[in-house]
């Protein structure tokens, strides 16, 4: 039986030759196919962990924004009414006194420059945080992965953190005085409605 197929491979060796050549080299291309698709798929693994973490870090950046207006709201409104106080002219008109006409015009004016100074603070605060804490964040996001690979220093340390964010604090403090303005007591006619 040997003999058979050793006579039989004598007689057709360049057949066999190719034959062999041309399966070998099926076999090592279909090899070379899946190590390459496996490396495909392995770095599309690699982008979506990396967008998901991308997606996650946005999201809890986006939650600390939400929490942070909230909790700047009710200092926002203490600011603004201490700065535009109406209580010593709604009791005084409680008194019944002779200018009437003109206290009460000083408190029409006094609640209407409240109302658009809240309105406008806080959209103030809200674009002021979030693009701030969205900046800090993206560099929060960088300064993780780059520690994580080679460990360089920090693009946005604490303290420049801290600073950047004081400004938030200008405008619940000095800044709430630029935005609204007084107008002069000879110049309340302007006002009326």
């Amino acid at each position: 039986m040997l003999l058979a197929v050793w006579g039989f491979l004598k007689r057709h060796k360049k057949k066999c030759f190719f034959l062999g050549a041309f399966l070998g080299g099926v076999y090592v291309l279909g090899k070379y196919g899946q190590k390459k698709m496996k490396e495909i798929q392995e770095r599309e693994a690699a982008e979506y962990i990396a967008q998901a973490r991308r997606q996650y870090h946005f999201e809890s950046n986006q939650r600390t924004c939400n929490m942070t207006v909230l909790s700047m709201l009710p200092t926002l409104k203490d600011a603004l009414m201490y700065q535009l106080n109406s209580e010593s002219l709604t009791s005084l008109l409680k008194s019944k006194p002779s200018n009437k006409l003109e206290i009460w015009e000083d408190l029409k004016i006094i609640s209407f420059t409240r109302s658009i100074v809240a309105v406008y603070s806080t959209c103030m605060l809200v674009v002021l945080l979030r693009v701030q804490l969205n900046i800090i964040g993206g560099y929060i996001y960088l300064d993780n992965a780059a520690v994580s690979k080679n460990g360089t220093t920090l693009l946005a340390p604490p303290e420049v953190q801290q600073q950047y964010l004081s400004s938030i604090q200008h405008l619940l403090g000095d800044g709430m005085m630029s935005i609204y303005f007084s107008p002069p007591p000879h110049h309340a006619n302007f006002w009326k409605f």
